[in-house]
């Protein structure tokens, strides 16, 4: 079986309120996935991160002829070719672009033998995973917040048990907003709250002191992403786990943090840090540590359903939450690229079932997609 075709598909659909977090507002989402066809008539699928547009030119300019030919089963060397052909751009678009190449190998590899990515990878070690609802978001001002009461009573009747509204609009807001959250779910559900990278440390350290009583699983992204000396700062400070990653695109990157003490909780992206090849990279580095990993998860059904089968395979981990880590975080804006293959559905002990068909288990026809799609391209044989 040989790959004969890389077809990109360049989606985009608009929200219909402004809304996001505390450093940017959203009024549209864009994504780019990528299908990799093979002779046998096999496709599988994978999603880049971020900077979409710049990530299908790199697969185009790089990535292409290196896969073009050869067999989706040697996903580990294609891996070591492609991140060999990035020269200087280690941590952005060009990972990004490796990251859906990874992930639809991955598909195929597993597809090829009639088994899940999670069997490909070793085998599951549960077939189910704590969800929680990543949401509410920030919406335009004067009053950032208004409709968070509102929507957590929406999550709680579809049977979330855990939380992560986003905070970062200003620190004593942020108290006021997490510990009434808290009056409102009880002491049984989880809440962790999502910064964004948009405070300074001395402001996270401020927020995290406001939100104390709220009684948070974790404090996400509390300063720009690669603000090392600010993570020191403010893991040294507050009580609350710090967690992050998701912006990082290297393993040389989540090493230098670790190192430094930063994060308690790892949160790679396999869009964003190299696809299952990266990701299992950085999971050894957590191992080293003895730290929780979990994917973070905002995108469309495809990094949504790879990171499934990346749940499966994750060893358990307490981290002082109902159920041990790692969770998957279910987007909850108005996302129709995330139901492409039917809305997520959690059981009402709050879990979410993994798939077990071969691949991601996700049976994804590009004409689904046509609603969304902005641009299109092929590199074939």
């Amino acid at each position: 079986m040989k790959i004969i075709e890389i077809h990109g598909f360049n989606l985009s659909f608009p929200l219909a309120e402004p809304m996001g977090n505390a450093l940017n507002v959203f009024r549209k989402r864009d994504a780019l996935l990528i299908q990799i066809r093979t002779d046998s008539g096999l496709s599988g699928w994978g999603e880049a991160g971020n900077s979409p547009h710049a990530a299908g030119a790199f697969i185009r300019a790089r990535l292409a002829g290196l896969i073009l030919g050869k067999s989706p089963a040697e996903y580990g060397r294609h891996f070591q070719s492609m991140c060999g052909s990035v020269g200087y751009d280690r941590r952005g678009a060009a990972m990004m672009a490796i990251s859906a190449i990874d992930m639809a190998l991955h598909d195929l590899a597993a597809q090829m033998h009639g088994i899940s990515v999670a069997a490909l990878m070793g085998g599951a070690v549960r077939n189910e995973v704590l969800a929680y609802a990543s949401g509410p978001f920030v919406r335009m001002q004067p009053d950032p917040y208004r409709e968070y009461q509102r929507e957590v009573d929406q999550y709680l009747s579809l049977n979330f048990k855990a939380i992560k509204p986003r905070g970062g609009v200003e620190p004593r807001a942020d108290g006021i907003m997490a510990n009434a959250l808290r009056k409102q779910v009880g002491p049984d559900v989880g809440i962790m709250v999502d910064i964004n990278q948009s405070y300074t440390a001395a402001a996270a350290i401020r927020a995290a002191k406001f939100m104390e009583d709220a009684d948070l699983l974790w404090i996400e992204e509390p300063v720009q992403p690669e603000d090392l000396p600010g993570y020191q700062s403010f893991a040294r400070a507050t009580r609350v786990a710090t967690a992050g990653g998701e912006a990082l695109g290297s393993l040389r990157a989540f090493r230098d943090f670790l190192a430094a003490g930063t994060f308690d909780i790892l949160q790679p992206d396999l869009s964003i840090c190299g696809g299952y090849s990266g990701f299992r990279q950085i999971w050894a580095l957590a191992q080293a540590y003895d730290l929780p990993i979990m994917p973070h998860v905002f995108g469309t059904t495809v990094n949504f359903h790879a990171s499934l089968q990346m749940l499966a395979v994750l060893e358990p981990r307490r981290g002082g939450a109902c159920a041990a880590y790692p969770f998957v975080e279910c987007d909850m804006m108005d996302n129709p690229l995330l139901r492409l293959a039917g809305t997520p559905s959690v059981s009402r002990h709050g879990m979410l079932a993994i798939p077990e068909a071969s691949g991601t288990g996700l049976d994804l026809q590009p004409e689904r997609l046509e609603p969304w799609i902005t641009d299109s391209w092929s590199e074939h044989l």
